[in-house]
C-alpha cells in the first residue's frame, strides 16, 4: 500500500522537482518535507490542501482513495485503518472549506 508520503514523492518526481524546489512552493521547510516523504511525519490537514493544488489533484487522490488522473493507487478504502480515514475525511473537509465548496 502506498502511503502519503510515497504519492506526494511520486508526484513531484513526475513534475521533476527537487525537495527544495516543492517545499518553497508549499511554504515549508526542506526537512519537514524530507520527513513526509519519508512517512516519518504525519502531513496536517491544510499542507494535504497544498500539496493538492500545487500538483493540481484533489485531496482523496493524494489520500489515495481514489485513482490521480487515471493513475490507480493499490489499495482502497479498506486496506486504511480507522484513524487513516478520519484524517483523510479531515483533509478533504479542510480542502473544500478552503476552496469554498462546503456552502
Amino acid at each position: 500500500m502506498m502511503k502519503i508520503g510515497d504519492r506526494i514523492r511520486s508526484l513531484r518526481e513526475e513534475k521533476g522537482w527537487t525537495q527544495l524546489e516543492l517545499a518553497q512552493k508549499i511554504g515549508i521547510n526542506n526537512s519537514v518535507l524530507s520527513r513526509i516523504e519519508a512517512n516519518k511525519r504525519p502531513v496536517e490537514d491544510v499542507l494535504v490542501a497544498a500539496f493538492a493544488d500545487v500538483f493540481e489533484v484533489n485531496a482523496d487522490s493524494l489520500l489515495g482513495r481514489e485513482p490521480a488522473g487515471g493513475r490507480a493507487f493499490f489499495g482502497g478504502a479498506h486496506s486504511y485503518t480507522e484513524e487513516e480515514l478520519r484524517v483523510a475525511e479531515a483533509a478533504v473537509e479542510a480542502y473544500r472549506r478552503m476552496k469554498g465548496l462546503d456552502k
